[in-house]
């Protein structure tokens, strides 16, 4: 640094040299033309992150500190203790062990959803995510004026948490991450501010409108009148500096950052016509607007409030899952004793107990034989589904029977729900292109409205100066396109949580926009077209040696070794013989010795090797029992269809869709299965590459919608247009599909698209609505045939016709 002995004591840092950085007096490197505008005069900076922090102090009106710091030591303050002291509070965040609560991490990469106080519309959330795309590290910011919330995606080695955090604070808004249990706190505390706020702009507007009353009569004397006008300055007071506070503090944080949001022109009317009536009643001229002004406020407050509302009600479900989520779970000990510790202290490996009636905390693994769940709250399905032992139980699932052990797997956020909650957010904060559209036309719209209310005031002011304010502010008044902001966000959020509610997860909100224009889609068979759990659909017993039970016993007993999915129906329906050696032979069968006897499992030329004159008693026969002497046993075990393919497939032909089978399976079970379903398109035998060759060979027609489940589909879900899994499909179909669906119902995809169809419908009516409202008010105000009241009254009904059309998405679904 700089020795201090080299300024002057009068000097101030505005008189340094050009080649000494304002703020923290180093050299500033040759060729590098950095500056920042610091009260009126254009300051030197020596790096990028001098410059960052100089804009900072800027931005919190913090300047004086550049004025008053001591520059005589050597170790000069950098940052202003206003500065240091939420900085000292934000990288508290950067504990791991509190970032535990809300911070997903993979590898270096962390994602975290923050909550955002302030944000009002989507001027703001640009705003934000600008910001954010400058902070080094940074990866991905998707920001929601809907939710207030942004989701951020860094890397841990180039930036922390509390950097993104210090920096969302350096544009005027504060950010803390957000959790699921801090969704009523928040939203009670806004509503108990909205509703302070409503109550003083209230009780203010009835007082001034009785006034106003009153000033209507042209009898009235000038001392009278004088005395109503300040009655009137004494109600408005409270509406100015208490109720419309929220709306000045938006319009500055907007002006200082150099951009507009629709509380700009809302704060500029208040402004204009408080101003101009505490001119004229101080000076005892003109006219004054104190009952615009109030009502004005009370309007507005009651609109954000019940878009307030509106945004709870769309993302409350989450919480609510997560508020039925018990703090308080039963961990054995060593000692076969049972403690009662905090659910969030729980470790994957941990045995815990749940009592009937009690809801499961965390994901785990059955160790009891058998347990009857209720996964409502995660599927939709009302009925109970049984679980048998080493089956996965996920954390809000309700245990319905006897007292169950399961071994923790996942806890806090790596469970089930939280995946799901996280999904969903995920979803609500994405922006389809219309949402983005509607993001850029607001923005660009404020401004136009701003220069036509320019030109409007001076324009009358040569036809009619005593109007010319008065056209103006209804000008101004009537042209907020509040309405336009709320026409997207507000149903996109009404769509996300009506899916949620039938157990249809939305990852990608992008997809409720293509689906409609898809007229192509591919099905995988296994998992996807049928139930994806084999089951013995026929038996034939071919030897009086041996009864039935021994025949069964035999196969579950030989088929305890292998992993095939077709052995699981052997291993459910029998108890096993003791002393039975097997030996595996993958993609074959087991062979198996049971006193003193061989024996074998498996595909018919595979027990052929030990009984040659084996034959197959019936074409559809697939796994076979044989001894030495013969042929035992033969089964068909297949995978049944799912109950509601047949009826799905026929709806999608009706709608016109192009329905194409894309399996691994042989030709000749898919054609049996298609023809069951009635689908004539069957591309069968396939490789991942295969399906992946088809599904490009389909797109050249058009969009395509992928539904499967399994592995090998992981490549051609991320490569279709739209895609669709199940909760029970592999890790790699659920990553690379935009749509999870929960119940495990094919019919789910009719839901799904005609609430894609009604949403897409609903914006179109509200961005019609919106666009229409303000292009038919503004020649009427332009024109002088609108008055700032009944501009007022046309404004706020525009955005509350558009928020009760979006939540018509949030009906029940049927």
């Amino acid at each position: 640094m700089q020795d201090a002995k080299f300024l002057d004591e009068q000097d101030t840092p505005q008189q340094l040299q050009p080649s000494v950085c304002f703020h923290c007096f180093e050299a500033v490197p040759e060729g590098l033309d950095l500056t920042v505008a610091i009260d009126g005069a254009e300051q030197p900076m020596c790096c990028y992150g001098c410059k960052s922090v100089a804009e900072t102090i800027v931005d919190q009106g913090l300047t004086h500190f550049y004025k008053y710091r001591d520059t005589s030591k050597t170790d000069v303050k950098l940052i202003p203790d206003e500065l240091s002291h939420i900085n000292e509070q934000l990288k508290r965040y950067d504990d791991p062990d509190i970032q535990r609560e809300f911070v997903r991490s993979d590898d270096h990469q962390q994602s975290a959803t923050l909550a955002i106080e302030g944000m009002t519309c989507a001027a703001c959330a640009w705003l934000i995510e600008k910001q954010l795309h400058h902070t080094a590290g940074v990866q991905k910011v998707v920001v929601n004026s809907a939710t207030e919330r942004v989701q951020v995606v860094w890397d841990q080695r180039h930036t922390q948490l509390s950097q993104i955090l210090s920096a969302i604070y350096a544009v005027g808004y504060k950010a803390l991450p957000f959790q699921q249990a801090d969704i009523e706190a928040s939203y009670d505390r806004k509503r108990r501010g909205f509703i302070r706020r409503l109550g003083v702009a209230g009780i203010a507007s009835m007082q001034t409108m009785m006034v106003a009353f009153g000033l209507y009569y042209e009898d009235i004397d000038a001392t009278t009148k004088l005395y109503f006008w300040w009655v009137s300055l004494l109600f408005t007071a409270p509406v100015i500096v208490y109720s419309c506070q929220p709306f000045f503090a938006n319009a500055i944080r907007a002006l200082k950052a150099r951009t507009l949001n629709m509380d700009v022109p809302v704060a500029l009317a208040m402004a204009v016509m408080f101003i101009a009536s505490f001119y004229a009643t101080i000076t005892d001229t003109g006219e004054v607007y104190y009952e615009c002004v109030t009502m004005f406020a009370f309007f507005l407050l009651s609109g954000r409030f019940l878009e307030l509302q509106a945004r709870h009600k769309a993302i409350a479900n989450a919480a609510n899952l997560m508020k039925l989520i018990p703090a308080i779970a039963e961990r054995a000990q060593s000692d076969d004793q049972w403690e009662q510790v905090m659910v969030k202290y729980l470790e994957a490996g941990d045995t815990i107990r749940v009592l009937p009636g009690d809801t499961i905390p965390v994901d785990g693994t059955l160790l009891s034989e058998q347990a009857w769940c209720d996964e409502s709250l995660l599927t939709g399905e009302s009925r109970p589904v049984v679980k048998r032992q080493n089956e996965s139980l996920y954390a809000g699932s309700v245990n319905q029977e006897q007292a169950i052990l399961l071994q923790v797997s996942a806890t806090r956020q790596d469970t089930l729900l939280s995946s799901i909650i996280h999904m969903q957010d995920s979803a609500m904060e994405q922006k389809p292109s219309f949402v983005r559209i509607a993001d850029v036309v607001s923005r660009y719209f404020i401004a136009a409205m701003l220069l036509v209310t320019a030109l409007t005031y001076g324009v009358w002011w040569f036809i009619d100066p005593d109007r010319a304010f008065w056209v103006t502010l209804a000008v101004l008044v009537a042209t907020c396109p509040c309405a336009l902001s709320l026409a997207a966000p507000t149903a996109m959020s009404g769509a996300v949580s009506r899916l949620n509610r039938v157990g249809i997860l939305l990852k990608q909100a992008a997809l409720i926009e293509r689906l409609p224009s898809m007229k192509t889609i591919c099905v995988d068979k296994t998992g996807t077209l049928t139930q994806g759990r084999f089951s013995l659909v026929n038996e034939w017993i071919l030897s009086d040696r041996y009864t039935d039970n021994e025949v069964h016993r035999l196969a579950a007993s030989l088929e305890q070794a292998s992993e095939h999915p077709l052995s699981r129906p052997f291993k459910q329906r029998a108890a096993v013989l003791p002393y039975v050696t097997t030996e595996n032979h993958p993609g074959a069968g087991i062979c198996g010795r049971y006193h003193k006897t061989n024996y074998r499992i498996g595909s018919l030329e595979f027990v052929q090797t030990l009984a040659p004159q084996a034959e197959s008693p019936d074409p559809h026969a697939n796994v076979f029992l044989a001894d030495a002497e013969g042929l035992i046993a033969a089964w068909q075990v297949d995978d049944q269809a799912r109950p509601d393919a047949e009826e799905t497939i026929a709806w999608c032909t009706a709608q016109g869709y192009d329905v194409v089978m894309l399996t691994g399976d042989s030709s000749e079970r898919a054609h049996a299965m298609a023809e069951t379903l009635g689908i004539t398109k069957v591309f069968a035998e396939l490789k991942p590459a295969d399906k992946l060759w088809h599904l490009q060979a389909l797109q050249v027609k058009g969009p395509v919608l992928m539904i499967g489940d399994g592995i090998n589909d992981g490549p051609v879900l991320a490569a279709a247009d739209g895609s669709i899994t199940f909760a029970s499909g592999s890790d790699l179909a659920q990553a690379g599909s935009d749509v999870v669906i929960l119940t495990g119902d094919l019919s789910a995809l009719r839901r799904l698209q005609e609430t894609a169809q009604l949403t897409r419908r609903i914006i179109r009516q509200n961005f019609a609505w919106a666009l229409g409202y303000n292009l038919t008010i503004l020649p009427l105000a332009v024109t002088g045939q609108v008055g700032p009241l009944l501009a007022m009254l046309g404004m706020s009904m525009s955005s509350l016709i558009v928020m009760a059309n979006s939540l018509r998405l949030m009906r029940d679904v049927r």
